[in-house]
């Protein structure tokens, strides 16, 4: 019979995470980690540090059902990750929060630990403290996760300028079209490896493949898309008060979406569009540097970046510039905690 939290208590379970996190390697500029009230680290002299933070919660962000604790471990990860990689940053150290139900088997705060791991040692990160606390009707993982980059190089939202280009990596809206596949078809273990569903389950964040782009110095504007295409990219417009052009011939749709938007009856479209954590990145420049932004991006993997519109005069709006040349205008539209 497996082990709960109720069965181990609060101090039982410290000491199993504590078991886990000693297989980490050692952390830059850590002095002081977990075992006393707070860690004590040492920023890099000519870095700037970026923070974080973000939390998933049970039933609203993911559904036990469909997603086992160690890729729920990495899930949350790699979205925390995502923002640091946004902003040009590497990756340092996670303060890991758990709301937990009493039920809870340990092995699964074991293995969501070592998903955890898996997204952070690639970076030479770890984990450096945390808190734990109980929760009665549903579990919350929330994570506040502390980079670093080097002075200058930090990339925003705000920057972007009329004339710039839109590139976008990857392809956007798979992971809605995932999500929409797990709900209709009831968790059925054989969607699992089905390539959408892998999107929405295991995403992949695009840091390195950021801080290659801000280390260029050729980009103006970043985001990676949490909420969204066109969620995020009117975080830009609206931080930035530009707007945008997005040509629909050259949206990035894989074959896997429009083969996928086919069984559920819809456009690719209507999954690129809506709300999806997709973790690509949406970056804006001049024109002339988008050679130098995809050599950056092509140096670290092989994912595809696209050239996908304009930024344009704020009075603009977001536009969609449909096959026919008709000009068609799109309001934002993304996740949103409230409405959502």
């Amino acid at each position: 019979m497996q082990k709960t939290l109720k069965d181990i208590g609060e101090f039982g379970l410290i000491t199993t995470i504590e078991s886990i996190l000693k297989g980490q390697r050692g952390v830059r500029g850590l002095r002081l980690g977990i075992g006393d009230d707070a860690a004590s680290l040492v920023p890099r002299q000519g870095y700037e540090l970026l923070v974080t933070c973000d939390s998933v919660v049970e039933g609203i962000h993911y559904f036990p059902e469909f997603i086992g604790p160690k890729d729920l471990g990495r899930r949350a990860m790699v979205l925390n990750i995502s923002d640091i990689g946004a902003m040009g940053g590497h990756p340092l150290y996670a303060l890991i929060s758990l709301g937990l139900k009493a039920t809870t088997p340990v092995h699964h705060i074991e293995e969501m630990y070592r998903g955890f791991l898996v997204e952070l040692s690639p970076f030479g990160a770890g984990v450096i403290g945390g808190n734990i606390t109980r929760s009665e009707n549903f579990s919350f993982i929330d994570i506040t996760l502390i980079g670093e980059v080097e002075e200058g190089r930090v990339l925003r939202r705000s920057t972007a300028r009329a004339g710039d280009a839109i590139l976008v990596t990857g392809y956007p809206g798979q992971a809605a079209a995932g999500l929409e596949l797990l709900l209709k078809g009831n968790g059925r273990g054989e969607l699992v490896e089905h390539p959408l569903v892998q999107s929405y389950i295991r995403p992949r964040h695009r840091a390195r493949e950021g801080k290659a782009i801000a280390d260029t110095g050729c980009a103006n504007a970043m985001i990676d898309i949490s909420d969204g295409l066109l969620g995020d990219l009117a975080h830009i417009c609206e931080r930035s008060n530009v707007g945008a052009l997005l040509i629909q011939e050259q949206l990035p749709v894989s074959d896997e979406l429009r083969r996928g938007a086919a069984s559920l009856g819809k456009s690719p479209y209507d999954f690129m569009f809506r709300a999806s954590d997709d973790y690509e990145l949406i970056i804006t420049c001049d024109p002339g540097n988008i050679h130098s932004i995809r050599t950056a991006v092509s140096s670290i993997c092989d994912v595809p970046l696209n050239e996908v519109g304009r930024i344009i005069d704020a009075s603009e709006g977001i536009k969609l510039k449909l096959p026919d040349g008709r000009l068609e205008p799109v309001p934002p539209s993304g996740w949103d905690s409230f409405a959502g």
